[in-house]
């Protein structure tokens, strides 16, 4: 197909509605992706940049800002359209909504909500994440939805009384544009523990739950409040009239597209990667950083560093979610930007990254002693309540630009190798991990590390700058081809209808980056007593 052709292709594609549009709110910008019938192409792209805020000592985001944040983003994706096809979509043939999983959004009989969303990166609810995992025998990490639901029962928090329906961000969003309370299970899985058998909330463990909070809030039913649970391919409900205002209030978008179940950005995450069956798994890098391994059987014991969720389809896997990502590492690229611009010499946001990340190739493999800690929020994995970013080195450690980068880019991936040595130690094999992200748009750097971190081969997709906004429009695509009568199954799907012929770049660890990181992890773990000392007393 000549370039020619395919760009009528795009633009038929877009006037007839045979189009699948993503929007996934991620932790600092919302974006909206749009693809054709080429599943694989991007053919327009919207974002508008947003940030949580620390209020009352809660990470939180306005629902106002939710709404203001997907216009914005809507309205950019219509523009780019405009600029590169000369036409404007009235509608698309199916719709998906992906966001950060977990938190807590709860919402009376009236639609009102109770109390301000609590984000998955909140650590406030040790108490009632410590008593579920003894009550259920499953890990409950203190992000999910049901340790903040519980949180509040435990500290008798006076909306609870009222609660009719809690969800999270993406069902939340889907909600409003359909009217329909349901959650994809991958997003589900982050709310409460799913039977694999039943694609399902774990029936024995709801009632263990209601009988655990009947004492202190004896009219809570816990099936009742959750949203209900539906895998990849299953129709989710179609864009009402309100929900085509909200989305678009200019009043050009038309009612009846079709919404895939919403996910979460994990979910979105595995399909972005093409990592949904059992030995596969991926990395995902951004505000937070988590690793994803599809198991093949489950694990044997339960680990305060793991959490059990699933893909889209309803397959288990392991997650090593981390609170912290690459957010310390922008701040102190921003601050090396201002300071080029401050000599006279202003570079742009791009090409200081790039230049530090490849100044870090020329580090020493451990980074020349130095260790760098990116926590700005609590890390449960780490032991941590609280965050405190910081940068050590010892007298004798090397400073200098390449290893203080090096140190940077490795305190990215540092705890959640901590997290990823527990998954060796089970015996969970990999045949392929992958990675997404914008961390890994500088070809060679931050692949090269995480591969040396994990010891195993790391593989970039050339859609892995897309991430999750395009991982949550295939899983569109696949509701509407399902549909249609398309008889595969998520991963066959993927494999041979989105996949295929698309190229991976592949970087094997090599055998002094896997040494020098080991060193490294060594000192950061005995290093994590200074952060401890730090939370105490600063």
């Amino acid at each position: 197909m000549t370039s020619n052709d395919a760009y009528e292709a795009a633009r038929n594609s877009i006037l007839s509605g045979r189009t699948s549009l993503g929007i996934e709110l991620g932790s600092t910008r919302i974006k909206a992706c749009l693809i054709g019938e080429d599943l694989s192409e991007v053919l327009a792209v919207g974002s508008h940049e947003w940030e949580n805020k620390f209020v009352d000592r809660v990470w939180t985001y306005s629902l106002d800002d939710v709404w203001s944040g997907i216009q914005a983003a809507h309205a950019a994706l219509i523009a780019d359209i405009d600029a590169k096809y000369g036409i404007r979509p009235e509608g698309y043939g199916a719709i998906g909504v992906s966001a950060m999983m977990h938190g807590y959004l709860a919402f009376d009989a009236a639609g009102d909500q109770l109390v301000p969303f609590r984000t998955w990166r909140n650590t406030t609810t040790g108490p009632a994440a410590a008593q579920l995992t003894e009550l259920f025998g499953v890990n409950i990490p203190l992000r999910w939805s049901i340790a903040h639901l519980h949180q509040a029962v435990i500290d008798h928090e006076p909306h609870v009384p009222r609660l009719d329906f809690i969800t999270t961000l993406a069902g939340y969003v889907h909600w409003q544009l359909t009217g329909r309370k349901v959650l994809g299970v991958g997003d589900a899985s982050g709310m409460f523990p799913i039977d694999a058998a039943t694609a399902d909330y774990d029936a024995e463990l709801l009632a263990r739950y209601d009988g655990l909070a009947a004492g202190s809030a004896p009219n809570l039913s816990l099936v009742a409040v959750l949203p209900k649970v539906l895998v990849a391919g299953k129709p989710a409900g179609d864009l009402t009239a309100a929900g085509a205002a909200l989305l678009d209030p200019t009043g050009a978008l038309r009612p009846g597209s079709v919404l895939c179940p919403p996910e979460g950005d994990a979910g979105t995450g595995m399909v972005a990667t093409c990592s949904v069956a059992p030995r596969t798994g991926n990395v995902s890098a951004g505000t937070s950083i988590f690793a994803m391994v599809v198991l093949e059987r489950p694990l044997t014991q339960v680990h305060h560093e793991l959490d059990l969720v699933t893909t889209p389809a309803g397959d288990l896997v392991a997650m090593v979610h981390c609170n912290n990502g690459a957010s310390e590492l922008a701040a102190w690229a921003g601050m090396f930007g201002r300071f080029a611009a401050a000599s006279g010499n202003p570079v742009s946001s791009d090409a200081v990254f790039d230049a530090l990340f490849r100044e870090a190739l020329e580090g020493d493999a451990d980074a020349g002693g130095l260790l760098a800690y990116n926590h700005l929020a609590g890390e449960p994995i780490a032991g941590l309540t609280e965050g405190r970013p910081l940068f050590v080195r010892t007298p004798d450690s090397r400073l200098t630009l390449a290893n203080f980068m090096r140190a940077q880019l490795y305190g990215v991936f540092g705890t959640l190798s901590l997290g990823m040595r527990v998954l060796a130690e089970e015996g969970v094999q990999l045949d392929a991990m992958f990675a997404h992200g914008g961390l890994f748009r500088t070809a060679g750097v931050a692949q090269r590390f995480l591969a040396g971190s994990l010891d195993a081969p790391v593989s970039v997709a050339e859609t892995a700058s897309e991430g999750g906004a395009w991982g949550i429009a295939v899983l569109a695509a696949y509701t509407s081809a399902v549909a249609s009568g398309v008889d595969l199954d998520l991963d066959g799907y993927l494999r041979e209808r989105v996949f295929v012929g698309q190229d991976f770049e592949t970087v094997a660890p090599d055998s002094v980056d896997v040494a020098g990181f080991s060193s490294y992890l060594d000192r950061y773990a005995a290093g994590l007593a200074v952060e401890r000392a730090a939370v105490e007393t600063l």
